[in-house]
């Protein structure tokens, strides 16, 4: 492919190799280590569901067993392969026995670790199977009823009450929107574990549960046999309980799931390497179960200024989509992220954006980018606001973006209106529509301010990488390099939940999703 904007792939082709570099680098800790929260979504994945008598969900007392012997570095999986060969019953039945204080799975005499191995795979196969199947019926459905052209129109609901979402969600699908994404409720990222079963009440957004995805995607898919077009769910699997919500979400079959370790390092504060681990293992189920990620560049320009901070950028979207690859995600369903942050003020900054999201659209050529709208100079200026949007919805139909979350002109306001909604969706569909084709047509003025401002936001996102290859990921994070926000190695939520894996470790679903041989 032609660059329209004078790039050179010689030079985005070395920028990948460093980012697959620091990747490498990353990957090796992750592979050296296990968290609560990836073998807690082993017991789910084994079909461990429920809460005890005391509402502690059944995966946590389960792990919290082996976490309080010493024991977690072993693994859930060898403990719970050998309490099936051991006492004849199912992985639930086990997490009951275990809740009622009648099981101690560490106590129990161990076998050999092949028969052990055996005694998991009727389970496993059942998960892998099921996951399989969703992704079918999410193919046949987009196949019999089609789906919304690219950029995917993209909308949130978040009312706390999964019951009222349905209704607007539907409402949302019927006037246009290709995307709903379910908000979840404040603080829920730092929970360490996931709430059980249907939920009316939260605040700023509604619990992310495997009843509530299961509720929202039989109202999804009841609109989506109406309007005529496949509705894609989307929620969240960053935060302290990653990999088990990723899980869920496959048994659920999401479409698309907010997905970055990076996210939640900078701006929930949890701890890198927790987090870092974890967001290997949900990117695998996410492979696997035909997700779509999205990452969490846009944040970064919510407290660094979008025009400085551009190289920030790229530079982690080139980690992200290399962290994605060993993970097994293709580039098809990387939802890499950006946003439209330029200050209003700043003069040609419709043309330093517009070189942005060009930039993005070639050198991830077949990713879905995901593109956020204006947020952080919104004023309540309602008018303005929805001017501000109309400029973001050109960028996106000229420079080829996958997926829109579309600006609210009461953004800074309130939570959106059904009739906010509705109004975004049509300054989106009109400006889609009348621009269809208006990138196949215009091309960029040699040495002009686009080229030249692509150019240099690629020179200094290789510089960057550089540096981040020479002092690592981790290093690059206590720097404060993204979001001009600085975190501990050592520091932030989750880390007492991080171990080294012992010599007895393994993971059973890892790789059947990756589709590799087990070491």
């Amino acid at each position: 492919m032609k660059s329209k904007l004078g790039l050179d792939f010689k030079k985005v082709e070395y920028a990948r190799n460093l980012a697959k570099d620091i990747a490498a680098d990353v990957q090796q800790f992750v592979d050296k280590h296990t968290t609560v929260s990836v073998e807690r979504t082993i017991t789910r994945l084994l079909g461990i569901d429920g809460v005890d008598n005391t509402g502690v969900p059944l995966p946590n007392v389960v792990v919290n067993q082996i976490k309080e012997k010493g024991l977690l570095s072993e693994g859930i999986s060898l403990f719970m392969g050998n309490a099936i060969l051991e006492t004849g019953m199912t992985p639930q039945e086990i997490a009951e026995e275990i809740a009622k204080g009648k099981l101690n799975i560490t106590e129990l005499p161990m076998h050999p670790i092949d028969k052990i191995r055996e005694a998991l795979e009727p389970y496993v196969d059942k998960a892998i199977k099921k996951i399989e199947d969703n992704r079918k019926t999410r193919e046949t459905m987009i196949e019999r009823l089609g789906e919304g052209p690219q950029p995917y129109l993209y909308v949130i609901v978040a009312t706390g009450n999964i019951y009222e979402d349905v209704i607007q969600a539907q409402a949302a699908a019927r006037q246009g929107a290709d995307i709903v994404a379910v908000i979840r409720s404040t603080g829920q990222s730092l929970l360490d574990y996931v709430p059980y079963g249907p939920t009316t009440e939260g605040f700023g957004g509604t619990y992310a549960t495997q009843a509530n995805f299961q509720i929202m995607r039989k109202g999804l898919d009841e609109v989506a046999e109406e309007v005529g077009r496949y509705i894609r769910l989307c929620n969240y699997c960053s935060g302290l309980c990653m990999p088990e919500i990723a899980a869920m979400g496959a048994f659920e079959r999401l479409d698309v799931m907010l997905n970055d370790a990076l996210y939640g390092i900078l701006f929930r504060d949890i701890n890198m390497q927790r987090t870092l681990v974890d967001q290997f293992f949900s990117r695998v189920i996410n492979g696997f179960a035909g997700v779509i990620i999205n990452t969490g560049e846009d944040n970064y320009l919510t407290t660094a200024d979008a025009y400085e901070a551009a190289h920030t950028v790229l530079a982690s979207q080139f980690i992200n989509e290399q962290l994605a690859l060993l993970a097994g995600i293709p580039e098809e369903q990387m939802g890499l992220g950006h946003a439209f942050e330029m200050d209003p003020e700043l003069e040609n900054g419709f043309l330093y954006e517009l070189a942005q999201a060009q930039m993005a659209r070639e050198i991830f050529p077949k990713a879905p980018l995901k593109y956020m709208p204006p947020t952080k100079y919104m004023t309540g200026n309602i008018f303005r606001g929805h001017i501000q949007d109309a400029l973001f919805n050109v960028i996106a139909i000229w420079t080829h973006q996958g997926i829109q979350l579309l600006g609210m002109l009461t953004e800074a306001i309130h939570t959106p209106f059904m009739s906010d909604r509705y109004l975004s969706i049509e300054n989106a569909r009109y400006i889609f529509n009348n621009m269809r084709n208006i990138g196949d047509e215009i091309y960029f003025k040699k040495d002009g301010i686009i080229q030249k401002r692509a150019q240099q936001v690629l020179q200094e996102t290789t510089e960057l990488l550089e540096k981040i290859r020479e002092i690592g990921l981790f290093g690059a994070l206590e720097r404060g390099i993204f979001a001009d926000i600085k975190r501990s190695k050592t520091g932030g939520k989750g880390l007492d939940g991080v171990v080294e894996k012992g010599k007895n470790y393994f993971n059973p679903f890892i790789p059947k999703m990756l589709g590799v041989d087990e070491e």
